[in-house]
């Protein structure tokens, strides 16, 4: 019987395949502009390995970034390549991506070369006795191929094993090195001997057989390359040990310890859907034949049949069937991203998958065909967009609501929106824009709008765009929300309590943060401008402190003058370096050096204010709307993880809260004459949502008893009675009840407290020891996200961890981090997105004309209330916060009011 073949290992030179793929391949790009042509080229090579040799072992090998020892043996190394093409650098992360959802082994070695690696791992290999292939497209690795390694060309589909390198070079592999030092490398920057090219070299290594014996008979060379040779003996051994792949680097790993994994289909369809590679996208969804999972099938693409309807014949058929229908997708195309401002140039409806129409009535380039009038348009759709009982599914229609109300259409019916079914579904699993969506569940690359309207400054806004180009976007945009939603709503359906969170909560706030955002909120702009001047002088004492503090004046925005100051000239301790060796100055090391030196606390402090003056005290008076007077922010649902609602232009989450900056920002904003802002608050949420889940009854005792909770949990940790407790038992209490549930630990604790590590552990372990169900909680919930692969807020909400059971343990436990702390924070922001709700229906019915919810921050609601009704209003709304959610502790709610937030706060 014939022995059983080992398969051979195959070593991949993936630096050498990226820039070969880059330039080889033609310009490709997705539809949103994303370079993919040396994704596509370095991808389909190992897929086309994995084909030519089945059972083997295949290892790709990357270039770590920086410096090697051959930078050190000649400065000057490479020292002529230009630098990367930031069409290829973002290219870089996407194909290291898709290589570990295939599976396959990933090396970056810091410190080595790609080269390097592969050579040793060869050689390892060979002792071994097993074969090796490497797949390079590098002629320098020629100088590895023996009787056991053999070099393939994926890309040219060549291979070169002994006797091939014979043929194409004229020597053999144990001559390459002496070879490639002879006639120097142009790229690599390695000086070879001037004028002597390949014909010379594989002359005088034929005659001489080795670079040694050559520089023995060196004399025997005659001529002008002869002298070139004599020039050159002083670096030519130090060419060759450039030349040279290590076979000996002493790595961390054997070939035995590099194994693959198996394939992650999931993520490899999700990444190959961002980047359109339709055809591996159809291959890995037909399964080899069988039936799709659920999870990732894709629908079948219908034929599309689009229309622009310029006839008011078309147009009334259309609007008759809008009526007929049970359910429609609607979308609008307008003049800006600014809601506030954006006027709507053109309608779009689908009512069937594949048939969707563009409405055209804005577009006013030169040259532009007739269309129906606005006015005629809008009026006839008017009682259908206000009839609540017309149902209406979109993409964000909460834009689509304000924009039309600008054209005093007031959009009711919203029923669906594809943008929340795919952000209750999974917030972590995508994005949730409309292309990203197609993408990832129609398997269906969209029209891009930079393709219509081009980029930059330059960019068209939609009225200008031809309508040859607009309507197929346009009715695209319609077609496509339609076919999502029927793709998406099934799925909530079928998991757990998702349809629940998505009707119940984030469907019913949609109108509730139109009508918030349309309101606004009034400005104080001369209260801005004094403090804008207070917080320039104040930042020009701080500079003015920090360059005595460093004996000279510097750019307190530089990194590089900031690194030359902390580390040349005071030698502060380096916490963290770049990733080209330079010793950090990021912020997190900043916050690290101030705990014990003054010059970064005091950048830090200057950096802060800065923020402050550049995105709220200068930059709000420049947001107040000429139209209403008003400043207008935007809330976001579908951003924060957790669930949270987000702001933007101006985000209001991100106002200081407890310094005197931040409530000086805070008084700017202000009621209108004869009105106050009342500023209701929850009062610890988080906390009493970790009493409920844990069970603790200490927890719920405390909360139950109406107690100070740092007070009772400073007497349990520290053995005493409340009455007893001081003010630096309750703080550290207080860091404690805080940081649990955020996951800190000992270290961070103690950093926090000023104490040593072994004290915070102490009183770590002091707390456990009174509240024991929240240890078993936390202990529960990391084994229930192991499990599961997500966490869920009390109402069901859920949370997926990708990195929970991930091989590198600082990224799992920062996933059990955030698998404790998510529960309690997606369920304090359902808990206020509910009262939400109940209050703005409540205000409508019985309040219309006397209050309105015109801001949401954090766990906090701010209303504008007439003056005469400010009790009953306060009373009832602080009654309905407190009943948003049933807890086993009572939800406690704190209100205040006054003529500025910061006096309502």
């Amino acid at each position: 019987m014939s022995q059983k073949q080992t398969p051979p290992v195959v070593l991949v030179d993936g630096s050498s395949y990226l820039f070969r793929a880059f330039h080889a391949l033609p310009p490709l790009t997705t539809s949103k502009g994303h370079p993919t042509g040396a994704i596509k080229g370095v991808i389909s090579m190992l897929r086309r390995l994995d084909q030519d040799f089945p059972g083997s072992k295949v290892v790709v090998v990357f270039d770590a970034k920086g410096k090697t020892f051959r930078h050190e043996l000649y400065a000057d190394y490479k020292a002529h390549r230009p630098p990367m093409p930031e069409d290829l650098a973002t290219q870089i992360a996407p194909i290291h991506e898709i290589i570990h959802a295939m599976g396959l082994p990933l090396l970056i070695v810091p410190d080595v070369e790609a080269d390097d690696v592969i050579g040793t791992l060869a050689y390892e290999a060979t002792e071994k006795g097993v074969d090796v292939v490497i797949s390079t497209g590098d002629k320098d690795m020629a100088q590895l191929v023996s009787d056991h390694v053999t070099l393939i060309n994926t890309m040219t589909e060549t291979a070169m094993d002994r006797d091939g390198v014979a043929e194409k070079f004229g020597i053999a592999p144990e001559q390459i090195i002496d070879y490639l030092a002879l006639v120097g490398d142009k790229v690599d920057n390695i000086p070879g001997v001037e004028k002597c090219g390949p014909k010379t070299a594989v002359k005088w290594l034929q005659q001489y057989g080795t670079l040694e014996n050559l520089i023995e008979h060196v004399d025997e060379i005659k001529g002008k390359i002869g002298d070139n040779l004599r020039n050159a003996l002083d670096q030519l051994p130090m060419s060759k040990e450039l030349a040279t792949i290590k076979t000996d680097v002493d790595l961390a790993f054997g070939i035995q310890d590099v194994k693959p994994d198996e394939a992650d289909r999931e993520k490899l369809l999700a990444l190959f859907r961002e980047y359109e590679f339709k055809a591996w996208i159809a291959e890995l969804s037909d399964n080899n034949g069988d039936a799709p999972e659920d999870d990732d099938a894709t629908p079948d693409t219908p034929e599309k049949h689009y229309s622009v309807v310029t006839d008011q014949g078309e147009f009334d058929t259309w609007v008759k069937r809008l009526e007929k229908a049970d359910l429609f997708a609607f979308d609008t195309e307008t003049t800006s991203l600014n809601y506030s401002e954006a006027e709507v140039v053109g309608v779009s409806f689908a009512i069937e998958p594949g048939e969707a129409a563009y409405v055209p009535f804005g577009h006013d380039y030169m040259g532009a065909p007739d269309q129906l009038a606005r006015d005629t348009v809008l009026g006839a759709l008017k009682p259908l967009l206000e009839d609540p009982q017309q149902k209406k599914v979109g993409q964000n229609l909460k834009y689509d609501k304000n924009v039309l109300a600008n054209h005093d259409i007031n959009l009711e019916g919203i029923a669906e929106d594809t943008m929340l079914e795919s952000y209750v579904l999974n917030s972590t699993g995508s994005r949730h824009d409309m292309d990203s969506l197609a993408l990832k569940y129609l398997g269906e690359a969209t029209i891009s709008f930079e393709s219509i309207a081009g980029k930059g400054v330059k960019q068209l806004t939609f009225n200008q765009i031809d309508l040859e180009q607009a309507g197929p976007y346009a009715a695209e945009d319609a077609d496509i929300t339609l076919r999502l939603h029927q793709t998406l709503r099934p799925r909530l359906a079928k998991e757990g309590r998702l349809e629940e969170v998505y009707t119940q909560i984030d469907m019913p706030l949609v109108p509730v943060l139109s009508r918030m955002e349309q309101r606004g909120v009034m400005i104080d702009t001369a209260t801005l401008k004094r403090h804008s001047q207070q917080l320039a002088e104040r930042m020009a004492e701080l500079e003015k402190a920090a360059h005595e503090e460093a004996g000279e004046t510097f750019n307190l925005g530089s990194p590089k003058q900031l690194q030359a100051i902390f580390y040349e000239k005071l030698g502060l301790p380096v916490v963290k370096k770049t990733p080209k060796g330079a010793p950090s100055t990021a912020e997190p090391v900043l916050q690290e050096l101030a705990h014990d030196y003054r010059l970064p606390h005091l950048i830090l402090e200057h950096r802060s204010l800065s923020k402050l003056k550049s995105t709220y005290t200068d930059r709000l008076p420049e947001m107040v709307s000429s139209r209403t007077g008003r400043v207008h922010t935007s809330y976001h649902q579908a951003v924060a993880a957790t669930g949270r609602l987000s702001s933007s232009e101006p985000n209001l989450q991100n106002i200081p809260i407890r310094t005197e900056e931040g409530r000086r920002i805070r008084q700017a904003f202000v009621a209108p004459d004869g009105y106050k802002l009342v500023a209701a608050d929850y009062s610890q949420i988080e906390l009493r949502i970790m009493a409920h889940l844990s069970g603790d009854e200490g927890l719920l005792k405390a909360f139950a008893d109406g107690k100070d909770i740092h007070k009772a949990t400073a007497a349990e940790v520290f053995g005493t009675t409340t009455d007893k407790v001081t003010s630096d038992q309750r703080r550290s209490a207080k860091a404690i009840n805080f940081g649990l549930i955020y996951g800190m630990s000992a270290f961070g604790l103690s950093r926090q407290l000023g104490v040593e590590r072994k004290l915070a552990q102490e009183y770590i372990d002091l707390y456990f020891h009174r509240y024991p169900r929240v240890r078993q909680y936390m202990d529960d919930i990391r084994k229930q996200a192991h499990d599961r692969g997500y966490v869920e807020t009390l109402f069901g909400r859920r949370l997926y961890l990708p990195e929970i059971n991930a091989k590198n343990k600082q990224m799992q436990q920062a996933a059990e981090r955030t698998a404790i702390n998510a529960p309690m924070q997606g369920t304090a922001a359902d808990i206020i997105k509910r009262a939400m709700v109940t209050v703005e229906n409540w205000l409508l019915e019985a309040h219309a004309k006397e209050a309105r919810m015109v801001m949401q921050v954090h766990d906090e609601l701010i209303l504008e209330v007439k003056e005469s009704a400010l009790d009953k209003v306060t009373r009832g709304l602080t009654e309905r916060m407190s009943n948003a959610a049933e807890l086993k502790v009572p939800l406690l709610v704190e209100a205040g009011a006054g003529d500025n937030w910061d006096e309502a706060h």
